[in-house]
Order: C-alpha cells, then structure tokens, then sequence
C-alpha cells in the first residue's frame, strides 16, 4: 500500500491495483492510493485510509478482462460482484447473505475475484453474469460504501479474460493508463 499525496475532503481519491496503472495520473494533483493486486490488498487499503481521511469520492482506475466478444474501451462500472465467493452455500448454512451485489446505476457488471482470469471455460460461465472481471473492484466499493462515502470503479479493457490474457496485459498496459488518466483529467479535474 502506498499513498501520493494528500487526502482531503474537496478532491476524489483515486485508487489503482498496481503502479503500472497509475503510470500517467502523477500530473493529475489528485491523490492516489496503491493498494496491490487482489480483494484483500485494495479491501484492507482502502479501508484502512478510510478509517481517518475521507476524500470527496472514491475513483477506483484500473484494467480488467473482457468476458464477452466486442467489449473494449473504457466502462464506468453500473454494478459489481463477487465471482469467486460461495455466497449462496454460506446462505444455506446460515440463512444470511454476505455478499451482495453492489450497484451503481447504468453500466456493465464488473466479476471481482482473486484469480487473473486466463481461462476461456471460466470466461464463459462468467459471462452469464458479468461483462468485465478484475481482481479489486468490489473490494474498494465495499470499503468505501461502508464508510458512507461515494464510489465510482472506472475500468479500461486490458486483454480478453483468455489465454492471451497475460500477454494482452502486460503489452497493453501502458496504453490503458493513458486512456485511464486522460478519462480522470477529463472528469474530475
């Protein structure tokens, strides 16, 4: 986890997994939290900062996969879940739900999970519910939506959830974090 800059309640704290999405927003004068890959790592940073500093929102930036044919370009995320979580078993045993869906409004659904989806099976039973997949999204939007303050998870397709997706991201990487900033220049600064 690492913080540039300073929180404060006027401006938007933008959030990213890794250093390489966050390559390009350094000339933004915004805040930028670095939480590391995966639902722990931007949970516990997310929360964590929350806990004493509260931005005007939160603005999760990052790549994700592609889980249908022809999605490309950048989403501000409509709803988000969690793909790798066996909610309706833990319901059975104890007749309570522990993770909803979280929605937003208007957009794509983003599948949240600990795993870099190169799996074109997997990709597919997905896709029933979902039309990107990251490895953060509903983790800060639980952070942030537990602490009452405003979320957005804007996500630029990086690859195709398959087995070119390694590949994809690692040579698309750059390009998305242009792509990311620019959209953050544009709308919040």
């Amino acid at each position: 986890m690492e913080l540039i800059g300073t929180v404060t309640s006027d401006r938007p704290l933008l959030v990213v997994a890794v250093h390489e999405e966050a390559e390009q927003m350094g000339g933004l004068g915004l805040p930028i939290l670095v939480t590391g890959a995966g639902k722990v790592n931007a949970t516990g940073a997310t929360a964590a900062l929350l806990a004493d500093q509260r931005p005007s929102e939160v603005v999760n930036l990052g790549t994700a996969g592609a889980l249908v044919d022809g999605c490309e370009g950048i989403h501000v995320v409509g709803g988000v879940i969690q793909h790798d979580f066996d909610n309706a078993a833990l319901f059975e045993l104890t007749g309570r739900s522990f993770s909803e869906p979280i929605t937003f409004g208007d957009g794509l659904t983003l599948a949240t999970g600990d795993v870099f989806l190169s799996d074109s099976e997997l990709r597919a039973k997905l896709a029933e519910r979902a039309q990107l997949v990251d490895m953060e999204g509903f983790g800060i939007a639980l952070a942030a939506r537990r602490v009452d303050v405003p979320v957005r998870l804007v996500k630029y397709v990086s690859d195709s959830a398959d087995e070119s997706a390694f590949k994809s991201w690692v040579e698309s990487i750059s390009y998305c974090a242009a792509a990311l900033a620019a959209w953050a220049e544009g709308e919040l600064t």
